[in-house]
C-alpha cells in the first residue's frame, strides 16, 4: 500500500460489498419513495432527498470505500475520522433526510400498518429513550477502544463491516429524535434536545484527551507488526496522539455544527407556533365581533353555532 497524503483519501478506493449493497438499497428505496410522490402529484422538499441521498449515504460511501475505508485498519488516525463521519455526519443527514415520513406517505395500507405498529411498539419507545441513546452514544467509543472489541474488529473483516454499521446506528438512535423531522418516539421539548447534545461535548474532550495521553496502544501490536511492510508509517503512538486530537476536535465541532441546526429548528417551530396561535385569535376576534352584531358564529370546522 502506498504511502498515505491527504489526496490519497481521493484517489485510494476500496469497494465494500455489504456496506455498498446496504447503501445501494437505502438510496434506491428513498429515491424510488419520492418519484412515487412525485408521479401522484405530492411535493417532496428536494433539501431531504439531498440531504439523505447525498449527505447521508454518499457520506457513509465515502467514509468506507474512499481512502478513508483504504487507510482505517492502517493508521487510527484515518480510523478516527472515519469513526465521526459516521457516528455524527451520517446519523444527522439521514435524520434530517426523514426517511420515516418518507415511507409513511408512500407505503400501501398493510406495510403502512406494520410500520406505524413497530413505531408505537414498546421496543421503539425503549430504543429512543433520550437517556439511553445519550448512555449508549458516549460509552459505545469507551467500549470500543478500551475492551477487546477494537482489536477483534481488526482481525476480522465481518466484525470490521459491523463496527462500522454499529456506529451509525448508535449515532442514528441518538440524533434522530433530536434533530429529525421523522414521527418518532422519544421525542422530547427543544431546551432538554439542546441539553442532551450540549452534554455530548465533554465527553467526546475526555475520550479524546485519554486516547491522547495514555500508554497503552489501541490495538496493541497491529500497528507496530505493520512497520515491517510499510516502513513509511508513523509511530505508532505519534499516531494515536494524532487519533485523539481528531477525536476531540471533531467532536466538538460537529457538535456546535449540530446545536446551530437545532437551534434553527426550535426558532422555526417557534414562529410556526406564533402563527398558528395568531390565527386562532383572530378567529376568537371574528366570532366575538360577529355576537356583537348578533350574526350567527361558525366553529373552526365551518359549522354554524347555534
Amino acid at each position: 500500500m502506498p504511502p498515505f497524503t491527504p489526496s490519497s483519501v481521493f484517489t485510494q478506493w476500496e469497494l465494500s460489498p455489504l456496506l455498498f449493497v446496504l447503501l445501494v438499497w437505502a438510496a434506491g428505496l428513498y429515491l424510488y419513495g419520492v418519484w412515487r410522490l412525485h408521479d401522484r402529484g405530492d411535493k417532496w422538499p428536494a433539501g431531504r432527498t439531498l440531504s439523505f441521498v447525498v449527505g447521508g449515504m454518499g457520506s457513509f460511501f465515502f467514509a468506507t470505500c474512499s481512502g478513508l475505508g483504504a487507510y482505517d485498519d492502517t493508521l487510527l488516525s484515518v480510523h478516527m475520522v472515519q469513526h465521526m463521519v459516521l457516528s455524527m455526519a451520517v446519523p444527522v443527514f439521514c435524520a434530517l433526510g426523514a426517511p420515516v415520513t418518507l415511507a409513511l406517505r408512500t407505503l400501501h395500507r398493510r406495510p403502512r400498518a406494520v410500520l406505524l405498529s413497530v413505531l408505537h411498539s414498546r421496543v421503539a419507545r425503549v430504543l429512543t429513550f433520550p437517556p439511553l441513546t445519550f448512555a449508549l452514544f458516549v460509552i459505545s467509543p469507551w467500549a470500543l477502544y478500551f475492551t477487546g472489541w477494537y482489536d477483534a474488529t481488526l482481525h476480522s473483516n465481518l466484525l470490521h463491516e459491523l463496527m462500522h454499521l454499529h456506529l451509525v446506528v448508535v449515532g442514528a438512535l441518538f440524533f434522530t429524535p433530536i434533530v429529525g423531522i421523522d414521527p418518532v418516539p422519544g421525542r422530547v421539548g427543544y431546551p432538554f434536545r439542546l441539553l442532551l447534545l450540549v452534554l455530548t461535548l465533554p465527553f467526546h474532550a475526555f475520550l479524546g484527551v485519554t486516547i491522547m495521553s495514555q500508554d497503552t496502544l489501541i490495538g496493541h501490536d497491529w500497528y507496530p507488526a505493520l512497520h515491517a511492510s510499510m516502513p513509511w508509517l508513523p509511530n505508532a503512538y505519534d499516531d494515536q496522539h494524532l487519533a485523539g486530537g481528531i477525536l476531540w476536535a471533531s467532536g466538538d465541532l460537529v457538535g456546535i455544527s449540530v446545536f446551530g441546526v437545532l437551534f434553527f429548528q426550535w426558532v422555526r417551530s417557534s414562529m410556526a407556533e406564533a402563527r398558528r396561535e395568531d390565527r386562532r385569535l383572530d378567529r376568537l376576534e371574528r366570532a366575538a365581533a360577529n355576537t356583537a352584531a348578533g350574526e350567527p358564529t361558525t366553529s373552526e370546522d365551518g359549522a354554524p353555532n347555534r
